[in-house]
């Protein structure tokens, strides 16, 4: 299977456990590594939060909270070590439409009820689904969000305080820089992107991002260069977040309005959170922890929507920067957390001094460690359909969202594999060995809802011998339309007053069709694989599958 780019890197390590309770795995160096990690994260975080607060149109420190809540509470019981979670803008812009119509305070108790959604998921163990999500979309989904954070940046390359990014699109229609000061950032952002190319050749003491904010913006504090700062986006100096009870009534009209955005919310949060999961787990190599996953990200959205934060799901950007940086273990998503809770408590006045270029580079370089590039090489080798299902993914999720792509592209992809199976089926006639003048067609292929009416094609009941022997020995009857579809080649055998017989069914085939008048030949090797449907005793039909 080809993998993502961007766990290129990690098939030659070999991992320790790093969810494991043995705490001899946090040495001195891991734990430096881990905090040093998490701060350049928090450090990402802080202008994308601020971002997606203005998409949602709600304060700064309402995505700030959230960001912080959602990131501790998943680093601590997430499913997978290693992830960063926080405000996304794919949630950011389903919100808009509430805050707009009804106020923030929905939005808290929305918050709520999609982290209730949420748990409910993890419970029932639904998180295991994800599995179904082909390679093809996959890849489609990593390249659409790289082009996604690539456009995001596009954003702070416009005048200070004339737009902001929604993490989805270029947002904001301001002016965009000229002149001295669009140099002045797009040399910052290449110095930034250089930094981290060239500084893991040097040392692995600090991790390569941190490395270049921290440079660069030594660089314009100590030159005193006029290039645009965090603080020009807002002020993220606050307080401790508060425990506040959505103010909305406690009735059904309340929860007419707030359950679809929450089901909605609840749907593409763990979307995002499980594929994301999926592909940290490329990089450490651990697989697991879906269910685990969705009860975490519930449970930090219940918080947070109790502490006055927007709610939030897994960032992909930020898990990149993490795992790249050397985060492993937990302490590196909590470390991310709380550094990002002292720069709202006590380090506003530094932080708003980080020249926004130091992160746009930062993120560019996320963008071109996370885009699959050999996905480009790869589409002449491929069959026509996993290419097209690549292309779809990524242009819906860079135009619509990234829900959205995943089901367009998982239903693309259940349909074309469908198609070709419908094709498969075939049969060989021959006369029998053991009945003299009875003509046997071996069928070869799955009968299914999609090769049913190839099925009906195989056979010629007005010219065939009055016994007829199908064997299915080379296929496989897998749902109720195949069960229907033999029901009805017995019918006109039947009618023709001829003698239609099957072999090698399975035992569920031989009690459904028995019940319905077939003759059925018993063989010591007929196949054991159970069917997807069940049969009514009391009205003679089949029904929907166990």
């Amino acid at each position: 299977m080809t993998k993502p780019t961007f766990a290129a890197f990690a098939e030659r390590l070999t991992l320790p456990d790093w969810n494991s309770p043995d705490l001899s795995i946090y040495t001195p160096s891991r734990i430096k590594t881990e905090v040093l990690s998490g701060l350049t994260v928090a450090l990402a975080l802080v202008p994308e939060a601020v971002a997606f607060a203005f998409v949602a149109g709600v304060h700064p420190l309402v995505g700030l909270y959230a960001a912080f809540m959602v990131g501790l509470i998943t680093a601590l019981i997430g499913g997978r070590p290693g992830m960063i979670s926080g405000a996304t803008g794919a949630l950011a812009v389903v919100m808009v439409a509430l805050v707009a119509e009804h106020g923030v305070e929905y939005l808290f108790a929305t918050v709520v009820l999609m982290g209730v959604l949420q748990i409910a998921a993890g419970i029932f163990r639904l998180g295991k689904f994800i599995r179904l999500v082909p390679h093809p979309v996959m890849l489609g989904f990593v390249n659409g969000l790289a082009i996604v954070i690539f456009l995001a940046q596009l954003s702070q390359f416009q005048v200070p305080g004339s737009g902001g990014g929604d993490g989805h699109a270029i947002a904001g229609s301001g002016e965009w820089m000229s002149g001295a000061p669009l140099y002045i950032m797009l040399a910052l952002t290449a110095l930034t992107m250089v930094i981290i190319w060239a500084t893991p050749k040097f040392t692995k003491a600090i991790p390569a991002p941190l490395a270049g904010i921290a440079l660069v913006a030594a660089l314009v504090i100590g030159l005193g260069l006029e290039a645009p700062r965090v603080g020009d986006l807002a002020s993220i100096k606050g307080g401790l977040p508060a425990f506040h009870l959505p103010v909305v009534p406690l009735n059904f009209e309340t929860l007419e309005i707030i359950f679809p955005y929450a089901l909605i919310l609840a749907a593409i949060g763990l979307i995002e959170s499980l594929l994301t999961l999926n592909l940290v787990g490329e990089i450490t190599h651990k697989r697991g922890g879906a269910s685990q996953e969705c009860v975490a990200q519930g449970a930090a959205n219940v918080a947070t929507g109790l502490f006055g934060g927007m709610g939030g799901c897994a960032m992909i950007g930020q898990s990149m920067i993490n795992v790249k940086s050397g985060g492993r273990t937990r302490l590196s998503g909590i470390a991310a957390a709380l550094f990002l809770l002292a720069f709202i408590l006590f380090g506003s006045s530094l932080i708003e001094q980080i020249p926004l270029a130091a992160l746009v580079g930062v993120m560019f370089m996320v963008v071109i460690g996370t885009f699959a590039w050999q996905s480009l090489r790869i589409m002449r080798r491929i069959p026509l359909t996993d290419a097209f299902v690549i292309i779809l993914v990524t242009a819906v999720t860079v135009m619509h969202d990234l829900a959205v792509a995943v089901v367009v592209g998982v239903i693309v992809s259940a349909l074309a594999y469908a198609w070709n199976n419908a094709k498969r089926i075939h049969a060989i006639t021959r006369d029998s060995h053991t009945e003299a003048g009875a003509k046997v067609y071996e069928i070869d292929g799955p009968l299914f809802f999609g090769s049913t009416e190839g099925f009906a094609e195989l056979f010629t009941p007005a010219e065939d011998p009055d016994v007829v022997i199908v064997d299915f020995l080379r296929s496989r009857v897998v749902d109720q339309s195949a069960l229907q579809a033999i029901e009805d080649l017995a019918g006109k055998y039947e009618a023709l007053g001829k003698t239609l017989r099957l072999r090698h069914l399975t035992r569920d085939c031989h009690k459904l069709l028995n019940r319905a008048g077939q003759l059925l030949v018993d063989s010591d090797d007929d196949p054991e694989y159970g069917l997807a449907v069940d049969y009514s005793v009391r009205t003679g039909t089949f029904g929907g599958g166990h």
